[in-house]
């Protein structure tokens, strides 16, 4: 494969774009096989700016997933296995004493990355994933009084086995309320799984993947995203998903504004993944679930895992409004 291709123009034109996007979409179809719209709402989170949590039970692809988008982009990677022993100084660093000069020096952590895979993230406790609140939120890390700024582009690509398995912790609804994106894996059709097998007789694919875009090339993509337009009628057809689910019997704590942000900014990514520089109301409706459900916390359920109540709850209220022509 050959290697890639950095835009020599400080903006490029639209062609340009679309051809970075498809590049990177491609490329993570090569080894991600029959799972075309998780690929696209990873994508969706990381041209939004935004952070993808992946759910499902373990061997699916959820960190495949995650290799194969960080693999697709020459940029710096680091992967965490998060344990029930990890602490928040092994995710974002500490101060090392050096004898030579006297003085503590900061050792960086692997929050300090443009892509993160953070694996199994409930297996560790509740202080430790709040490590990267900050970091999540802020694109900042703040350690003995100082703040270190991350490097764009940045973006946690987090999985979680279902909270029924045994050893995980639940996340916090403040962890949950940072990622853009929930989204699920789900075992593939035989006929992917077979193509599975046959692509895996020679060791793992996603070892052999190239880069095909520069982190510049990302943000470039981001920066377009954040031009797409969005009409005041979509708009309001966001902010009505939202106060309704504020007003849901069903609900107990509804979406927040910050929820309500996300929304706007992923409709605004998936418009321009879908070769659109406007957002229609379809964009909306179709990202409500993956963006809104681990939001939002039910009257008759607890948040510890009971997602698929939460999802048809956030499908039935999308259903019942009027939709703007």
């Amino acid at each position: 494969m050959n290697s890639p291709q950095t835009s020599e123009m400080a903006s490029p034109d639209i062609d340009e774009l679309m051809s970075l996007l498809n590049r990177l979409l491609e490329n993570v179809a090569t080894v991600v096989l029959g799972k075309p719209e998780v690929i696209k709402l990873a994508v969706v989170a990381l041209l939004a700016e935004g952070h993808v949590l992946i759910e499902d039970v373990p061997g699916v692809g959820k960190t495949l997933l995650a290799r194969a988008l960080a693999a697709s982009i020459d940029c710096t990677f680091r992967r965490v296995q998060f344990t029930p022993d990890l602490l928040p100084s092994d995710i974002i660093g500490s101060s090392v004493y050096n004898a030579a000069s006297g003085e503590f020096i900061f050792k960086q952590g692997p929050i300090f990355a443009n892509v993160i895979l953070a694996d199994e993230i409930n297996r560790t406790t509740p202080r430790t994933q709040s490590a990267l609140l900050e970091a999540m939120s802020d694109t900042q890390v703040s350690v003995e009084g100082k703040t270190y700024t991350l490097e764009p582009p940045f973006i946690v690509l987090a999985t979680q086995n279902p909270y029924e398995f045994e050893g995980t912790y639940v996340l916090p609804e403040s962890q949950l309320d940072r990622f853009m994106i929930r989204l699920r894996m789900g075992y593939p059709v035989r006929s992917e799984e077979r193509r599975v097998l046959s692509t895996h007789r020679s060791g793992e694919p996603v070892e052999t993947l190239r880069p095909v875009l520069m982190a510049e090339d990302v943000i470039h993509l981001q920066r377009a995203v954040r031009n797409v337009r969005v009409d005041d009628a979509i708009a309001e057809y966001l902010l009505d998903i939202v106060h309704a689910t504020r007003k849901g019997e069903d609900l107990h704590v509804g979406v927040s504004t910050r929820g309500a942000l996300t929304l706007y900014r992923a409709a605004q990514s998936l418009a321009f993944v879908s070769g659109r520089d406007y957002v229609v109301p379809d964009d909306v409706k179709s990202l409500a679930v993956p963006v809104l459900a681990h939001r939002v916390v039910g009257k008759s359920f607890l948040q510890a895992g009971e997602f698929g109540a939460a999802e048809a709850i956030i499908r039935d209220l999308v259903d019942r409004l009027r939709v703007p022509s």
